[in-house]
């Protein structure tokens, strides 16, 4: 079997021109100047004036993107089609946000946005890019979800929502897509160094009333630790065992369907197999 970051086959190489969303800090960030360095042709997308200015000063060709602004997308994939003649070998999707907040707190219109960002946009997006990938027999799709999406945590329900549901969904179409030569793979990172723990912030503070929340305590506690950046570990690595993984997804023969990375995930996904639900849940609890 292959192991990550080892390309396995001479065909592998060919892939080169990529999207990568996201790219404003973090795993995409990190993710798109590596593949440049590596020598992809790299299409990447950022919301900020300041972030596309930045990589364009990297050498890389980047785009505005919001996943929650449908003329964005064909915006984007128009004007990179018409650069490749009509190709592109792959897809990173990965740019994403993270609302906070107990379930019983989070308005309709807070789930529906994080839906709409985390979820329908990756979908509108990859599903402009399939049927080229389908004519040119050959492509990979690759999407940044998480460990939540596959053991959920409390406070954190918006977010694993949108990540369960893109998990299901992006695992149905690698099926469909069998036999085409455009292959789907899933990572899914636990804690990495990023701004996502600091950016969702705003949402919180935006969206649910914690003053008067029956989790205000516990709000007064994810409060403190969201203005810190997020919670500090040793086993929080940064976001280049993410690019590992999706170097592999990208020029393996068989590239996986999951790539689970980081120790907390694959603690949490190991605990998934072997424990019953009952206490597995509530182990988790805990964690949150």
């Amino acid at each position: 079997m292959a192991t990550l970051g080892e390309t396995t086959n001479s065909s592998a190489q060919e892939l080169r021109s990529i999207i990568v969303t996201g790219a404003s800090s973090g795993i995409g960030a990190y993710c798109a100047r590596a593949l440049k360095a590596e020598g992809w042709r790299v299409f990447a997308t950022a919301r900020k004036p300041q972030d596309i200015a930045a990589l364009e000063a990297d050498g890389i060709e980047a785009f505005y993107l919001d996943y929650c602004e449908p003329d964005s997308i064909a915006t984007l994939v128009a004007a990179v089609l018409d650069r490749t003649d009509g190709t592109l070998d792959a897809l990173f999707n990965n740019g994403a946000y993270a609302q906070p907040g107990a379930v019983e707190d989070l308005p309709i219109a807070a789930l529906k946005h994080q839906f709409e960002a985390n979820f329908f946009g990756w979908h509108d997006l990859t599903s402009r890019l399939v049927p080229v990938m389908r004519r040119q027999g050959h492509g990979r799709i690759v999407h940044c979800s998480s460990i939540l999406g596959l053991v959920p945590v409390r406070f954190r329900g918006a977010y694993s929502a949108s990540k369960h549901a893109l998990e299901a969904l992006m695992l149905c179409q690698r099926q469909e897509l069998a036999g085409s030569g455009v292959h789907v793979s899933l990572i899914e990172p636990g804690p990495v160094k990023s701004k996502i723990a600091s950016n969702g912030l705003p949402w919180f503070l935006s969206n649910i009333d914690h003053e008067n929340s029956v989790h205000r305590a516990d709000y007064a506690a994810q409060l403190e630790r969201l203005r810190a950046g997020g919670s500090q570990s040793a086993l929080k690595p940064g976001p280049e065992v993410v690019h590992a993984a999706l170097r592999h997804a990208l020029l393996s023969r068989r590239p996986r369907p999951h790539y689970v990375v980081t120790v907390p995930a694959k603690v949490g996904a190991a605990l998934k197999r072997i424990l019953p639900a009952s206490i597995l849940y509530r182990l988790m609890a805990k964690r949150a």
